[in-house]
């Protein structure tokens, strides 16, 4: 492995681009969407209201695309930068998602973005709003891609090693493509986006209609943004119930991690609000919550979609269960050094030009699911592999929390929007307005959960980040990171200093 310092810094800056870059990634998302929508409303109306409202979020939505492109480029560099060894052993099958999401999806949406800013007077009103269409849907296909690529980390599939490479390549780039766990992953994510987008455009509508400026385009606006946000967040409901079984089902520490459960249980039941035991590890008689309020069978019935079935908790998969046949870690880092051994074994072979050699090391190598536990041959302790389990389990409670907030706040607006008097309902509409940062909060929660609830893994049991990580000096690192927080800090200002001078001059 890699010096933990180095790898922790490249750690950190990449979870400091990711977590800047999402910040514009769900607005571009859902607003793409709206705006197609209202644009549609114009087209078929032929109403200049309309036309009005679609060019004022269209402004919004180019300002937020711009810099979320900016931050995205970095992102995708710093693959090769900080972690080149990752990009060595799977480069031959996470590079095609990416590669596919470059030339296809973002090509289809760089092609008519110049369109939809600079084509209302240039070409027809049907081939604008195709235009507006087509970089709605090509927004949400590079969505699709780069979440494929993300999924198959956290769910390698379609692949198979090649011990003369060193690396991994694909074997079914069908598999990979429609991964059911990266399909649950896209819709889920993009469904959050749709989310924090109706929450943008509904909270500025309701300034304006506090403030009485431009009252019945920010009605207008207002109620495009309620059934957006309403249909979205029962989505979200489902696809997220979707999400959490694939993950039981992938990667079973994860969920244990967002449920704060170290023992396991048949019909589990789901924490609805809890406080975790700070001095809580694994193995010990401590309790894992100071206090908690459980809904009875609801884990059980999400993570196994049956009754008395078992849900095993982090103990389990640390140390086994052996009357629900669950394999402790010890005995997966024994299989894991006896193929990093066999692999050595190989190559020697293979130098010596020794065949029977190869061939002896080779069937060690994919014998007895040695392969498959590539990953924990490089840990040495099996509490190794349990993620850091509060920031797990507070932003996955955070994410379902603001969720449920959602449904109940575009209900209520939804149902008041159908009523003449709006304007009368002045505290639901400034809980709009503060409601604006939300759908960021959740959004940037659940990646949180995808993300750190899965290390110690760049690949689900394949690749710890240390081994990931490139070699490079700590402090080459930090002076980095320095100058991405400053940079990143000022696009942030820059957006929010434009998106502020725009909404102030309104429609």
């Amino acid at each position: 492995m890699q010096e933990l310092a180095s790898v922790d810094w490249s750690r950190a800056q990449f979870a400091l681009t990711a977590l800047y870059h999402f910040l514009f990634v769900p607005l571009t998302l859902g607003l793409s969407f709206i705006v197609a929508f209202m644009e549609s409303l114009y087209v078929a109306t032929g109403k200049q209201e309309w036309l009005k409202i679609t060019k004022f979020w269209l402004r919004l939505f180019g300002i937020n695309f711009a810099i979320g492109v900016a931050t995205g480029i970095i992102m995708e560099f710093e693959f090769g930068t900080n972690w080149a060894n990752y990009s060595w052993f799977v480069g031959d099958i996470f590079g095609a998602p990416l590669a596919i999401e470059g030339l296809l999806a973002f090509f289809l949406e760089a092609t008519f973005f110049a369109v939809m800013f600079f084509g209302w007077d240039r070409v027809s009103k049907k081939f604008h709003l195709l235009s507006t269409w087509l970089v709605a849907i090509g927004s949400n296909l590079s969505a699709y891609w780069i979440l494929i690529a993300n999924a198959w980390m956290q769910n390698p599939v379609g692949t198979s090693f090649n011990p003369d490479t060193m690396r991994n390549e694909m074997s079914n780039f069908l598999d990979i493509a429609l991964s059911h766990f990266g399909v649950a992953k896209f819709l889920h994510t993009v469904g959050g986006g749709y989310i924090t987008a109706a929450l943008f455009v509904l909270g500025i509508s309701a300034f304006y209609m506090l403030k009485n400026k431009d009252f019945a385009l920010s009605k207008k606006s207002f109620i495009v943004a309620a059934s957006f946000g309403m249909l979205s967040s029962l989505f979200v409901l489902f696809s997220g119930d979707e999400s959490a079984y694939q993950v039981a089902q992938k990667q079973p520490m994860k969920l244990a991690a967002m449920e704060g459960l170290y023992k396991g249980e048949v019909n589990a039941g789901i924490v609805a609000a809890g406080v975790l035991n700070p001095s809580k590890l694994p193995g010990d008689d401590k309790e894992p919550f100071l206090f908690e309020i459980k809904a009875p069978y609801a884990l059980g019935l999400m993570a196994t979609r049956g009754l008395d079935n078992f849900t095993p908790g982090i103990d389990d998969l640390v140390f086994g269960n052996e009357k629900f046949g669950i394999e402790g870690v010890d005995k997966k880092i024994e299989k894991g050094k006896i193929a990093l051994q066999a692999l050595k074994d190989y190559k020697l072979a293979k130098d010596a030009n020794d065949t029977a050699a190869m061939q002896q090391a080779r069937e060690i190598l994919f014998g007895n699911q040695n392969m498959q536990n590539l990953g924990y041959g490089y840990l040495d302790d099996a509490k190794q592999i349990v993620p850091p389990v509060a920031l797990t389990f507070y932003s996955f409670h955070v994410m379902v929390a603001l969720g449920s907030y959602f449904i109940l706040l575009f209900f209520v607006t939804l149902f008041l929007a159908m009523r003449k008097n709006l304007a009368e309902y002045k505290k639901i509409l400034w809980l709009c307005v503060f409601s604006i940062p939300l759908g960021y909060v959740a959004c940037e929660a659940g990646w949180i959960v995808a993300e750190v609830g899965r290390q110690p893994w760049a690949i689900q049991d394949l690749m710890p980040v240390g081994v990931a990580a490139t070699s490079l000096a700590g402090t080459n690192i930090m002076i980095s990171f320095a100058l991405f927080t400053v940079l990143f800090t000022v696009l942030f200002i820059a957006e929010i200093k434009i998106m502020l001078k725009q909404i102030k001059i309104g429609f």
